[in-house]
């Protein structure tokens, strides 16, 4: 199982870090935790909802992997402008 699933969590994680596909594939996957055709069917209890809770967890943390650094990147630009304007 671990064999299918890496290339799949590394290709997505590839997908969001792509500046140009990254709303492609968050609102993608939007659709797809919203959507009632999955890859396991939500009508068997558990099963269904397994596949869902895997692609929320890859968004949110993925998403929120981007955010962080994103805002320790506009830490650092602000320290460096703050740094030449103190000099």
């Amino acid at each position: 199982m671990k064999f299918f699933l890496q290339p799949l969590y590394k290709a997505y994680r590839l997908i969001l870090r792509n500046p140009q596909y990254r709303w492609v594939a968050i609102i993608g996957s939007l659709i797809y935790l919203l959507s009632p055709i999955d890859f396991a069917t939500d009508v068997i209890p558990f099963v269904g909802w397994i596949d869902d809770g895997l692609v929320a967890t890859l968004l949110v943390t993925e998403v929120s992997q981007i955010l962080l650094e994103q805002r320790k990147a506009n830490r650092t630009k602000s320290a460096d402008i703050d740094a030449v304007s103190a000099s």
